[in-house]
């Protein structure tokens, strides 16, 4: 154990010396830091909520709405059916959880319930003695639309906080239908609150060139139609101008494959330029070259982006979206479509900001209570442990490096309880040294020569001090594993704390001891 291999001497030197290195930046300003060459570390710890402060957003998905639109869906799908098998209908809509449609000759009621059946195999499709069939959406499916509903949602929130670049966002589940979303270092909560709220649901329609707008806004909507206002173009009395656009969806938004802001080549306006996948781009190329003079309206959310008269047929796949657009709002619009819609809107329940001047008193009484922790246990090492406890010292303060170089490697998100997890690990550090030193006074007791006393206390220590590490290791993954935001701070710190408190005193405080019993030779320990 007092021998040291040349290339053992040399990794704990060079683990040492990264360390240094990949910690420095935190010691610079973030503008300092990001000057530093770009082969040179400059990652700076990266900042949890509560410390750099930012945005904490509660969101209600509107299940409701989710369900609402399954049932349309169906209802739709009912429709197409009964005209394609000539059956004839009245009364189809929507009742609670189900869709109740009447046939009007008995004598096909059975038929057409069989017919409805294979429409949803997870719903309940009855007959009545009156030919009405329903089709009931079950308990289970429900539950499952809700929870697909909650996951995909959660996933494109997720998309669309990571295109605007915040860093180590926390987006979980909360309850049966709300999300979580916590924001370091958020310096335009309102953009993030844009950006969240909107459902970024775009389709394709032709207008409807048949029927009377008048008529419509008179209120008898023919079948198949429905009115949307325009997003920015008004009427004379100032309203938003109203379009008559057929139902059928020609082209939806779901065969997107990427959106990217530009500028219009004829009038140097922000537009936003969209690209299709295969089976989108065949799909609006058909119906490009068939509808050849006809208004083509771009419906996001509800309301008319723009409406087009096709020139043309578009036969590449790709478009654009032109209006009266600011460059930001052109950018936002693109990321909003990479990300991809949301199933159903979300709602603002909760909207906390912490601002960084709280923030930034946590991290000064961390920085006091990490300070105080570190010069109380140097002192009580010299004092217990003399010429060793000072060794022990020094390996502490390279222990500190390595978290800070680590958690900067790795970007890991510091929070409240990481400091807390770093405070102590300071006491944590020096436990294997104690172990170490007083094996190492129990042999001296015994009559053992210093080298044979450092020797027996390193082997005779070792496994004690790698059990009792490695029972809390696995404390730290589990509090990883199944805790959220704050624990997993904790946890990260308190992992990373045990690896390099191992390390430093297995390693670099024998590699310390033994050197100095090289030099100088002693007749009897210090300890």
């Amino acid at each position: 154990m007092v021998y040291f291999a040349k290339w053992k001497v040399v990794l704990i030197l060079a683990v040492c010396s990264l360390g240094l290195v990949f910690a420095a930046p935190n010691f610079l300003t973030a503008k300092d830091a990001e000057t530093l060459s770009d082969w040179l570390p400059h990652k700076q710890v990266s900042l949890g909520l509560d410390l750099q402060g930012g945005s904490h957003l509660l969101l209600e998905v509107d299940i409701d709405n989710v369900i609402r639109e399954q049932l349309e869906g169906l209802v739709d799908s009912v429709r197409v059916e009964l005209r394609r098998a000539r059956i004839r209908y009245r009364g189809l809509g929507v009742e609670g959880h189900a869709v109740r449609v009447t046939i009007r000759d008995k004598e096909k009621a059975e038929d057409a319930r069989n017919l409805l059946r294979r429409i949803d195999q997870t719903a309940l499709t009855s007959l009545s003695d009156s030919g009405q069939v329903r089709i009931d959406l079950t308990d289970r499916a429900i539950s499952d639309r809700r929870n697909s509903a909650i996951q995909q949602s959660i996933e494109i929130v997720r998309r669309r906080v990571d295109e605007t670049g915040t860093r180590e966002p926390t987006i979980q589940r909360q309850g049966e239908d709300r999300i979580l979303v916590q924001l370091p270092g958020v310096d335009d909560p309102e953009r993030i609150k844009r950006l969240l709220g909107r459902t970024a649901k775009m389709t394709f329609h032709l207008t409807d060139e048949q029927h009377s707008l008048e008529t419509a806004m008179a209120g008898r909507v023919p079948a198949g139609t429905k009115l949307l206002p325009s997003a920015d173009e008004v009427d004379p009395s100032g309203q938003p101008r109203m379009y008559l656009i057929r139902k059928r969806v020609m082209v939806s938004g779901d065969q997107l494959v990427d959106s990217q802001p530009g500028f219009d080549q004829r009038n140097n306006e922000p537009v936003v330029n969209f690209r299709f996948d295969a089976a989108g781009a065949k799909r609006f190329g058909d119906v490009t070259s068939k509808n050849v003079g006809r208004p083509f309206a771009i419906v996001l959310d509800g309301k008319i982006i723009t409406a087009p008269v096709i020139r043309e047929p578009i036969l590449g796949g790709t478009g654009q979206i032109s209006g009266n657009f600011t460059v930001q709002d052109a950018h936002d619009l693109a990321l909003l479509l990479r990300a991809g819609a949301l199933p159903a809107p979300l709602t603002i329940l909760e909207e906390r900001s912490v601002g960084p001047g709280l923030g930034a008193d946590s991290i000064a009484a961390g920085k006091i209570a990490s300070i105080v922790g570190m010069i109380t246990v140097i002192v009580f090492m010299v004092i217990a442990y003399g010429s060793f406890g000072l060794m022990a010292d020094v390996a502490l303060v390279i222990n500190m490096f390595l978290i800070l170089a680590a958690l900067s490697a790795l970007q890991a998100t510091l929070t409240l309880p990481g400091i807390a997890g770093i405070v102590l690990t300071i006491g944590m550090a020096v436990d294997a040294n104690v172990l170490i030193f007083e094996r190492i006074r129990e042999e001296v007791r015994g009559g053992r020569t210093p080298i044979s006393a450092i020797d027996t206390g390193y082997r005779r220590a070792l496994m004690t001090i790698i059990d009792a590490n490695v029972t809390t290791l696995i404390a730290a993954v589990l509090l990883y594993s199944f805790g959220s935001g704050p624990v997993r701070g904790f946890a990260v710190t308190l992992a990373i704390g045990i690896v390099t408190s191992m390390f430093t005193a297995i390693m670099l405080t024998r590699l310390i001891v033994v050197t100095w019993l090289r030099r100088t030779r002693p007749q009897e320990l210090p300890v």
